[in-house]
């Protein structure tokens, strides 16, 4: 049994200071970092870049919608046509920076609100599927399972790769609760832990209404932004190998173990 962590960093821009990346890195297999649209800046990525392929972390770009104001976390009016193209600007932009280090992209994992609507509308999936297709096919398509994300990435002809979040509550069909409701997100990291350990090895999670709900899953994603998110991703860690569950980058040969090294 295999899985990745990855972890949503790069969040800071100008002044803004956000999340802990070069704590949470070491713990991480695959790092989404933002691409200056929700999040993030050209001096942030090009940090960001350079601390994954320091630490053996697989890169990916982490696209949102222009909404540095809102974190990318509000839902907003933008055609198919529009989403593709600032998901090929982001990706390029990301690609750039880690080409200068001397990395390839993994995969891309789209942000927030941008996220959470192509999960569900598949004229937005298929505008994310294709732009990343359009920059390298290579690159693994990242969405919920069972998810439009996951049909679109497969229909471009894309590898896609499944996702679980460790602090986000689920609703039972599979979805993420929304951050307007309560309960939105776990805060125990005893809870955290245990729930990261039963989806990945019994393939299965509690929904917030109490019912169990399958999820069979590659990725397991940590928010660079969870308060003391590398300790909790640390933790996760230890429980997951502990379990004998082998931790690898998607993107790793299958008989990768514990690291994968993203220059290759």
């Amino acid at each position: 049994m295999r899985i990745d962590l990855n972890g949503d960093v790069g969040e800071s821009f100008g002044v803004y200071q956000i999340g802990h990346d070069a704590a949470l890195m070491p713990a991480l297999t695959s790092a989404s970092v933002a691409c200056g649209f929700h999040a993030g800046d050209p001096g942030v990525m090009r940090e960001t870049v350079a601390l994954a392929r320091a630490n053996g972390v697989a890169v990916g770009a982490h696209p949102g919608f222009p909404d540095l104001v809102g974190f990318g976390r509000r839902e907003l009016k933008a055609t198919p046509r529009e989403v593709e193209d600032f998901v090929v600007y982001q990706i390029g932009a990301l690609a750039a920076v880690a080409a200068a280090h001397g990395v390839r992209l993994q995969h891309v994992k789209a942000h927030g609100a941008l996220y959470n609507m192509a999960a569900r509308e598949p004229a937005l999936a298929d505008a994310i599927a294709r732009a990343a297709a359009s920059v390298d096919r290579s690159l693994i398509l990242f969405g919920l399972p069972g998810s439009q994300l996951i049909a679109a990435g497969q229909r471009a002809g894309l590898r896609t790769s499944r996702e679980a979040f460790a602090d986000r509550a689920y609703l039972r069909d599979g979805s993420l609760v929304p951050r307007t409701q309560a309960g939105a997100m776990v805060e125990d990291a005893d809870a955290v832990v245990g729930r990261v350990v039963s989806i990945v090895c019994d393939r299965a999670v509690t929904a917030i209404d109490g019912s169990r709900i399958d999820l069979d899953v590659d990725t397991v994603c940590v928010h660079g932004d969870t308060p003391d998110a590398a300790a909790l991703a640390s933790r996760i860690r230890q429980a997951l190998t502990a379990a004998g569950v082998a931790i690898a980058a998607v993107g790793a040969p299958t008989h990768a173990r514990n690291r994968t090294d993203p220059r290759k």
